[in-house]
């Protein structure tokens, strides 16, 4: 231990280097928040199938155009918080968050928590991740009209 300042001293990049790791895996454990969870595109695709999960796509709508997991109701993230009202129906239900990479969807996650939403779970790399999982996409005017046709139902 009377070592430790003479170490820190000639090793001053391997030290910054460890404190950067470590604050910024801290970081990502307090990101999630107590209670929250995050999913791998399989375990995501065993909610949507086994308990009925949703999957909300909080990107803009030129992303969720290029692609989008089947069904998922499509909120933009800066639109999420007026546009809650919808989701009520859904509280009570296991929802999946999914944004291109994971980050924009932790934010929404916080939102829905603070809003009353039971069991709010991000998916862990996001769309990336679900492609590289292999997994099916929508895309097009298809896909539009398809949650377009939902709506109405509705």
């Amino acid at each position: 231990m009377e070592n430790l300042p003479e170490f820190i001293a000639n090793h001053s990049l391997l030290v910054f280097a460890f404190v950067a790791i470590a604050g910024f895996l801290f970081w990502n454990l307090l990101n999630d928040g107590p209670g929250a969870g995050r999913l791998s595109p399989n375990e995501a695709v065993d909610y949507i199938n086994h308990q009925e999960a949703v999957v909300i796509d909080v990107r803009e709508n030129n992303e969720f155009e290029n692609g989008h997991i089947i069904d998922s109701i499509h909120i933009p993230l800066g639109r999420l918080k007026t546009g809650l009202k919808p989701l009520e129906v859904h509280k009570t239900k296991p929802v999946i968050i999914s944004c291109m990479s994971g980050s924009r969807s932790a934010q929404a996650c916080n939102t829905l928590r603070k809003n009353g939403f039971e069991q709010v779970f991000n998916l862990k790399g996001g769309v990336m991740a679900w492609q590289n999982a292999s997994l099916p996409l929508v895309k097009g005017k298809v896909a539009k009209e398809k949650q377009k046709k939902k709506k109405d139902k509705s």
